[in-house]
């Protein structure tokens, strides 16, 4: 099912590019240099330092992002930034986005740690994540849903999810090659608490994908529960089936979901959250989500899936199952902005 989501993406860049083309000579304003961690952060700079004992984790070491676009509607013209991430411990290179909430800006949450989602295209994910753009306009959602209460206002950080558009690497570290396992576990999340304010606790940490980017969150939310407490796995695939693979089936295996999920069961944590999204039209991905919960859908696996009516494998459908239903659930799980 992974190429499902693969048209979109084409006709996404087209579109951006055409824009860009459109764009040239025309006048327009070059985007601004973002600061997220400085002096565009307003308030924050003026901030106490977090007490003893303080989840808040501040900025460590800020970088300058080039702005990509504003976030309109409820997200109060906000800035999305782009930069290319050379992660050091994974020695890969690639674009991330990033985006703040307007409640990250304003004066009385100067001093608040906020919680975080990484969320992953489908199909080859590069060399943009379609979350950054506006077709599926997910920032503007999540922003109404935060000042509606039925969200938490949650950072985004959105990476490219393979090195190139001709293989799928699994988000996993498959012997011999780029190790994006590393990459999306470790390096973005580092990227993040360099330049926001976050908080040191899994409870604020969600990772989101479509398709193989949402069997990359399920398989992420197993394997590095310290890291992240909840996924949000979209129409996704739900083990490790990269050609590159071959040769490698113990590594291969301890990708895998249902072996991850298998073991967690048995050592009893720690507890996480998935929450499923479907299209009701998804008749080969659905089925298998179904086995899926109800072989590993207990103990310390909590499970809950959203089905959207006359949906399909697309973006649209899942920002329509998030907003029906999926963002109340996981902000129930998670800790919420805070300078405790």
């Amino acid at each position: 099912m992974r190429k499902a989501l693969f048209t979109p993406v084409i006709a996404l860049i087209t579109l951006t590019v055409l824009a860009c083309t459109a764009g040239c000579g025309t006048g327009t304003p070059k985007a601004s240099p973002i600061h997220f961690g400085g002096p565009q952060a307003g308030a924050a700079l003026h901030a106490a330092p977090p007490g003893k004992g303080s989840l808040v984790q501040l900025p460590t070491h800020p970088i300058t992002f080039e702005e990509e676009r504003r976030v309109g509607g409820a997200g109060e013209n906000t800035p999305i930034g782009v930069t290319t991430l050379h992660g050091p411990k994974s020695g890969f290179t690639g674009k991330v986005w990033v985006w703040a909430p307007p409640e990250y800006y304003a004066k009385r949450n100067a001093d608040k740690g906020f919680p975080v989602m990484v969320a992953l295209p489908g199909s080859y994910g590069y060399p943009r994540n379609y979350w950054a753009g506006p077709r599926f306009e997910l920032q503007e959602n999540l922003a109404q849903w935060s000042k509606d209460g039925t969200s938490l206002p949650f950072i985004v950080v959105m990476p490219v999810l393979n090195p190139d558009d001709k293989q799928y690497y699994d988000g996993s570290d498959i012997p011999g090659q780029p190790k994006i396992g590393t990459w999306l576990s470790q390096d973005v999340p580092d990227l993040v608490r360099q330049n926001f304010r976050t908080l040191k606790t899994r409870d604020a940490w969600t990772i989101m994908g479509s398709s193989s980017g949402g069997f990359a969150a399920l398989k992420n939310v197993l394997q590095n529960p310290g890291t992240f407490k909840v996924a949000i796995a979209n129409g996704p695939d739900i083990v490790p089936d990269s050609p590159l693979w071959k040769g490698h089936a113990r590594e291969q295996r301890a990708n895998n979901p249902e072996v991850l999920a298998r073991r967690m069961i048995a050592r009893g944590g720690p507890p996480v959250y998935v929450a499923f999204q479907d299209g009701s039209e998804e008749a080969t991905v659905l089925p298998k989500v179904r086995k899926f919960i109800a072989q590993y859908g207990h103990g310390p696996v909590k499970t809950r899936l959203q089905i959207v009516p006359g949906g399909t494998h697309s973006g649209e459908t899942y920002v329509r199952g998030l907003g029906e239903g999926t963002m109340r659930w996981v902000s129930a799980h998670m800790r919420g902005p805070t300078a405790a």
